[in-house]
């Protein structure tokens, strides 16, 4: 008898300390650090890839640089379809994960991988026969036009690749793995980097290619990283895997249950693009000086927006398991860790910004004038970096509980009526020039943070249904 209870003791002790564990501030916060870091270290490389890329080509004159940059713009917005299925299929599977459904959870990244196949295919292949054409339309000029149609030829095949693999990313962050996506991005980077070093320059017997070299570089190192993608998700042992069935016919349920949730985030990312575009024309307008800083400072921004999306990805992985789970407010407990986090070391990059703005731009620069006014900028924008860590990790949670449309609503709004009005009131009206320009943003990520989080405080945001 007393053996007997002296069991029911350790047994209930040890549910108890489960519990703790489970409620514990301390816990969850490694718990987001453990997703977190692999997405910061992958931007992180990613970053440095870009600017090593961007040397590289460099090298080889203007109408180079110019070839490979011309044409890219239409594909970017492209790629914002495929941004939505990556958030979806994220958020879908966190889900079911939680639920402890995983065999939904499975049909899901099934869905996405056969979805994402054929969406890549339908709109990337028809643009390999008018590269020129596209090349063209964004004002190539001369030289700039054969070469940024080579480049193209090249870069869209690698496109396919690249975005018809993108939900695989999102299921594997959604079921709690962003390490395996990091490793295979680092290869991809390595592949990246060597592929140009020898095709660029014709080095180890390979002739030398110039422009052509980096696109087939860039692809080649993008089929890499699609192939060994797929071998995971059809692996026994990941994360999260799928089967061919799940993925030899369309299943209307849970296609509709991925662009439910997709369509606003690709809505997002395309009305935010063609925003961009008319904001830069505002700024392209003061002058070529002025242009060419607000380009490098962009640039340097960009290091802040790594740690913010990587606890916003954390926020949808964990956002979306705790609500499969029924855990709500353990969901939300989740998100405001990551919050806090975020706060930190976009806070710290603020601080750097405003502290040592010269240094940020002489990584990129050695003209004084470019670096004066994107010192100027980068002070203005380090008062944007906490509410833009806000915004970033609400709208990751929001995203995890399936509310994307609030996101896109409030991206929409800001950059439209908030960022575009006033970029054309200070900057043309008001005659405040580059200044003003930059002040703008600091009212655009404000109001993004109003907006978002009225609607993340309100909580019915858990009660959404996937």
């Amino acid at each position: 008898m007393a053996s007997k209870i002296l069991r029911t003791e350790v047994k209930s002790s040890e549910a108890i300390k489960e519990i703790v564990l489970e409620n514990s501030s301390d816990n969850l916060a490694r718990e987001v650090w453990r997703l977190a870091w692999p997405t910061f270290a992958e931007s992180l490389l990613g970053t440095m890839t870009q600017i090593i890329d961007t040397a590289m080509v460099g090298r080889l004159g203007p109408v180079a640089v110019a070839s490979t940059g011309i044409g890219m713009q239409p594909l970017f917005l492209a790629q914002g379809i495929f941004m939505g299925i990556n958030v979806a299929t994220n958020a879908i599977v966190a889900r079911y994960v939680g639920a402890k459904e995983r065999d939904k959870a499975q049909i899901v990244t099934g869905q996405s991988l056969l979805i994402s196949i054929i969406l890549s295919i339908i709109i990337f292949l028809p643009l390999l026969f008018i590269a020129k054409d596209i090349v063209i339309f964004m004002g190539a000029k001369d030289e700039v036009i054969k070469y940024g149609t080579i480049y193209l030829s090249w870069i869209i095949p690698g496109l396919i690749f690249m975005t018809a693999t993108m939900g695989i990313v999102g299921a594997l962050r959604g079921a709690g793995d962003t390490k395996t996506p990091m490793y295979i991005n680092v290869l991809v980077n390595v592949i990246n980097v060597f592929g140009n070093y020898i095709l660029i320059y014709g080095k180890l017997g390979f002739p030398m290619l110039g422009v052509e070299g980096a696109a087939i570089a860039t692809t080649f190192s993008r089929l890499i990283g699609a192939i060994l993608l797929i071998v995971v998700i059809f692996g026994k042992n990941s994360a999260m895997n799928t089967s061919l069935k799940c993925c030899l016919h369309l299943n209307k349920e849970f296609i509709l249950k991925l662009f439910n949730i997709a369509y606003p985030v690709s809505l997002e990312r395309i009305v935010l693009s063609v925003a961009l575009l008319f904001y830069t024309r505002i700024v392209a307008s003061l002058g070529t000086i002025p242009y060419a800083a607000h380009s490098i400072a962009m640039n340097a921004e960009s290091l802040s927006f790594m740690p913010g999306l990587a606890f916003a990805t954390a926020a949808t992985t964990l956002v979306g398991q705790n609500l499969g789970a029924k855990k709500p407010e353990r969901a939300e407990e989740a998100a405001y860790t990551c919050l806090k986090l975020g706060i930190y070391f976009m806070g710290s990059m603020g601080i750097l910004f405003f502290l040592f703005p010269e240094f940020f731009m002489r990584i990129y620069t050695n003209n004084t004038d470019v670096i004066g006014y994107g010192s100027l900028a980068l002070k203005v924008v380090a008062f944007s970096q906490i509410p833009m860590a806000i915004a970033f990790i609400i709208s990751g949670a929001l995203r995890g509980a399936g509310d994307t449309k609030t996101v896109l609503y409030a991206t929409a709004v800001a950059v439209w009526c908030v960022r575009l009005v006033l970029a054309h009131l200070f900057v043309n009206v008001l005659g405040m020039g580059f200044f003003g320009a930059w002040l703008v943003m600091i009212f655009d990520w404000l109001f993004r943070v109003g907006w978002m989080l009225i609607r993340f405080r309100n909580d019915s945001w858990k009660n959404i249904e996937i």
